[in-house]
């Protein structure tokens, strides 16, 4: 797979920027899993949530106290707080945990599924600062109810996605996981999107862990992965809506043509987690056993100056497949959540391109 010049040029100026920030390690995202508690059991979660949590909602006071150790080394108006879970709006005290959030200085938003966001919740989350929120949405109506195992699911995003537009000093979006019932609803999804007025997609491959590891209809071929890739650009070139695929992978020639940026992992350089448990982690989709610390025994910041060696040096990764690949200076090992336990690849997206590319041939 070659890539042009102009292409070449450009990585490597990224590549070069890259190694400044990984240097400096500023702070600039933070994921809060506030619960796992969950109202849904989607077919390809890759966590551990539950209606019925072993692991109780974390006291609000205990985040407080990390926000406050934050807001001592950094800027806390440049650090964005995302809340995740299981689903934010389980929790009753949510507005409280918003407003004391953005009091602090911290803007915020939150990831929910919709299912009990009510014109009535958005307006209280408004008020307690909410600066942005996302919605999945897995397919049209039989194909997201399907995956989300929720008759009334995709209703419900029918309305938020009208209260997304109703508001729109609230920077949304909506996020779709591509499997093998969706695919080919891609196109009629967008419609869909647009005539709501939605200016903002974001899509995903599925990677294969939690429960989608098991389950064949998650996972998509390498043609349909690169078909997807086609789909995103092309949406893009059209300008009717922002089409773009997720953060993760090293996409060779698609690079800076289905995304804004080009592929570098942040997971430990600019992006931190405080799980639920009280773990200390970078991307909330990275297993547990790359966490850094606990929020009970550590303090955050201590631990974000002085640990996640393995995130901010990323030689460790530089084996099997990635040994000799000539594109490891600009992915670096692929995304941080498709490492195994023992630190070795479980999918790589520039491959999946390649074998696509054989097919043709």
């Amino acid at each position: 797979m070659e890539l042009g010049f102009k292409k070449k040029i450009a990585l490597e100026l990224a590549r070069l920027i890259s190694n400044n920030i990984r240097k400096e390690h500023p702070l600039r995202q933070l994921f809060w899993e506030c619960t796992l508690r969950c109202n849904v059991s989607c077919r390809h979660c890759g966590s551990d949530c539950r209606k019925l949590s072993e692991v109780k909602d974390m006291p609000r006071e205990d985040f407080f106290r990390v926000l406050d150790s934050i807001a001592k080394k950094t800027d806390p108006h440049k650090v964005f707080v995302t809340i995740t879970g299981g689903e934010p709006l389980l929790r009753d005290d949510l507005e409280v945990c918003g407003k004391e959030i953005f009091e602090r200085g911290f803007p915020w938003g939150m990831v929910t599924n919709g299912l009990v966001l009510t014109p009535e919740r958005f307006e209280s989350l408004r008020l307690a600062g909410m600066h942005s929120i996302t919605v999945s949405m897995d397919g049209l109506e039989e194909n997201h109810n399907w995956m989300r195992r929720h008759p009334q699911s995709f209703q419900k995003v029918d309305e938020v996605l009208d209260l997304f537009v109703q508001h729109p000093q609230i920077a949304s979006d909506v996020v779709t996981c591509v499997n093998q019932r969706n695919y080919e609803q891609l196109p009629a999804m967008r419609d869909y999107l647009i005539s709501k007025g939605i200016g903002y997609w974001r899509i995903y491959s599925i990677f294969p862990v939690g429960r989608a590891a098991h389950d064949p209809m998650m996972q998509i071929s390498h043609e349909q992965y690169r078909g997807m890739l086609d789909f995103i650009r092309q949406t893009r070139n059209e300008g009717k809506i922002n089409a773009s695929y997720g953060c993760e992978g090293f996409l060779g020639r698609y690079e800076g043509e289905v995304r804004e940026m080009f592929f570098d992992c942040q997971a430990g350089v600019t992006v931190g987690s405080v799980m639920a448990d009280g773990s200390i982690a970078a991307c909330a989709s990275i297993r547990a056993d790359y966490n850094q610390g606990n929020i009970y025994e550590d303090d955050f910041m201590e631990v974000w100056e002085k640990r996640y060696a393995p995130y901010r040096n990323r030689e460790w990764m530089r084996k099997g497949d990635c040994k000799d690949c000539r594109y490891w200076r600009y992915c670096r090992g692929n995304g941080m959540h498709l490492r195994d336990a023992d630190g070795n690849l479980i999918l790589c997206h520039l491959q999946r391109i390649r074998e696509a590319d054989k097919m043709v041939k």
